[in-house]
């Protein structure tokens, strides 16, 4: 391998141009070789220096590129990372991984034959808020937690354009759209639940796939975690609320990330995702004679960089990478269940 990562993009829609291009481009140890653009060139107008592939073939057949992203629809990531894998390339694949866990099984296993990493890319534990909330959790101020709740919420009443989203193939609907994000930060905070309760619901006129899910996860210790995405939520309320024996945590879902990049926003900025001070958590602690102490908390800078700088530590020296294969096997458990 080069001293550089040459990496490749499968695609450069919104996921290319917004999650990937921004970081491979910026860290120091990742060349971005080039990208695939079936139809309209336009990545290079952004990054002139790259290679705009026709296809898919013709970059897997590149043999200078190191590191492949896979970032195509849902229902095309297990094939494209089976072939990525068999032409000598580590791959970084978006949510969901694959439809199955027989799927995900059979590419880390082929990853480990080749001697190639197989990783797949959860942004979301980077998360500004999921960041404070994971603080919040380990200071212990909370005590024994009792519940806890995740949301996703949206307001999209239309049916999307992308047919991948709505159509009835591998890994549609809400579920694998939003589900890897939730199930992620769950089993990172708390591991693999002991049982598991799923709800799936179809409400938009003419939906052919699920708009709203509540996975209801049970913990040792009466711990019980809620995870809900709707797209049918016209007042969005807390995203975050933690209820322990001690006290309450509540955040908005506030992280600035995806809006700052949207706008051109490079990450090696300064003001790169700092949240603004009014989207501060709230920590409420009940004092010893039942009376009650109330904090703000800020949120931990958004690190969507510290994914890439994961995947390079992973790839260039070996160092596990924090989402791993048993998180990966238990997301997919719980969403082709």
């Amino acid at each position: 391998m080069n001293s550089k990562i040459n990496t490749g993009l499968l695609a450069y829609g919104m996921s290319g141009k917004v999650f990937h291009a921004p970081f491979i481009s910026t860290h120091p140890d990742f060349n971005l070789k080039g990208i695939v653009e079936r139809n309209h060139k336009l990545a290079q107008k952004d990054y002139p220096e790259i290679t705009s592939y026709n296809s898919v073939d013709e970059l897997l057949n590149d043999n200078a590129i190191d590191l492949v992203i896979i970032n195509t629809p849902n229902n095309t990531h297990y094939e494209y990372a089976k072939q990525a894998l068999k032409a000598g390339k580590h791959i970084l694949v978006e949510k969901p991984f694959t439809a199955t866990t027989e799927q995900a099984k059979e590419l880390f296993a082929l990853a480990k034959s080749l001697n190639k990493k197989a990783l797949v890319y959860q942004n979301r534990r980077y998360d500004s808020g999921f960041n404070a909330v994971k603080k919040v959790i380990e200071g212990g101020k909370l005590g024994k937690l009792v519940e806890v709740h995740f949301r996703y919420d949206r307001y999209r009443n239309e049916i999307s354009p992308k047919a991948f989203k709505e159509e009835l193939v591998e890994a549609t609907g809400l579920q694998y759209d939003l589900g890897p994000h939730l199930l992620d930060q769950a089993i990172a905070l708390f591991g693999k639940p002991k049982k598991f309760n799923k709800i799936l619901s179809k409400n938009r006129a003419d939906t052919k796939v699920d708009d709203y899910f509540a996975i209801q996860l049970t913990y040792p210790n009466e711990l019980n975690v809620f995870l809900t995405a709707s797209m049918l939520v016209a007042d969005i309320k807390d995203a975050f609320i933690i209820n322990g024996m001690m006290g309450s945590f509540s955040k908005n879902h506030a992280d600035v990330q995806e809006a700052q990049l949207l706008k051109g926003m490079k990450p090696t900025e300064e003001n790169y995702g700092i949240e603004h001070v009014k989207d501060a958590g709230k920590l409420t602690l009940v004092t010893e004679d039942g009376g009650r102490i109330t904090e703000t908390v800020a949120s931990e800078k958004g690190n969507y960089p510290g994914i890439f700088e994961a995947v390079y530590q992973n790839i260039a020296n070996d160092i596990p990478y924090p989402i791993t294969e048993e998180d990966i096997l238990t997301q997919l458990e719980i969403l082709e269940s």
